[in-house]
């Protein structure tokens, strides 16, 4: 589902690009920090800015944000500040609230006080960066669910100068090209089309056959 409006609590490196991505897609953001240099930064970008304490529940009442979409908890390691900040959102009616953690256990208490959504940043990163090192082949690697993956990756070297059809790689490896090209996506995939040695594919592939590519 897409929000119209956001509100950020927490302006650290997590919390900064998710609000930058916002600002560029054109949605409301209100950003909220303890920092009031990085407020100041983000005074002239975003809809609002606003320096307050937020381990202080009162404070966050008085942000007025019960008519925004969408609320990002970005605080990784202030515990008492999330819990604080899900809270108050929920209370408020936020749409839906999304918390990071640092931690599988603040994770757990994050939820369990109401947030919709728990992200661990560091965890993440972690695990595209490891299939990364795995295989030099990917380039980028996104987990759907437990099971499903979607991996950019570049051909293996038997591939090149063969169709997708003639390779018949839903076969042999169970997955299936969403896209193929050469620096930049496509919105259909030709079976016909030869693969070069600069093309990139878009793969959707169980779990239990990464090894196999």
């Amino acid at each position: 589902m897409k929000y119209n409006s956001y509100v950020v609590f927490g302006l650290g490196k997590f919390g900064q690009a998710i609000v930058d991505k916002l600002i560029d897609s054109g949605a409301d953001v209100m950003v909220v920090d303890n920092d009031e240099e990085v407020i100041e930064n983000y005074s002239s970008k975003a809809t609002v800015a606003i320096t307050t304490d937020l381990t202080d529940a009162d404070n966050i009442k008085a942000l007025g944000i019960s008519n925004v979409d969408c609320a990002v908890v970005a605080m990784g390691t202030s515990l008492e500040a999330s819990i604080m900040c899900v809270m108050v959102a929920k209370e408020s009616g936020v749409k839906k609230v999304v918390a990071k953690a640092g931690t599988k256990r603040m994770g757990v208490v994050l939820e369990r006080i109401g947030a919709d959504e728990i992200v661990y940043p560091e965890e993440e990163s972690g695990f595209r960066t490891a299939r990364r090192l795995i295989s030099s082949d990917f380039l980028e690697f996104y987990e759907l669910d437990d099971d499903l993956f979607i991996v950019e990756m570049k051909p293996k070297r038997p591939w090149i100068g063969k169709s997708l059809k003639q390779l018949d790689l839903r076969k042999k490896y169970n997955m299936n090209v969403i896209s193929l090209n050469k620096g930049k996506m496509k919105g259909s995939v030709d079976p016909d089309e030869i693969i070069q040695e600069d093309s990139t594919l878009l793969v959707m592939v169980n779990k239990k056959y990464l090894d196999k590519i």
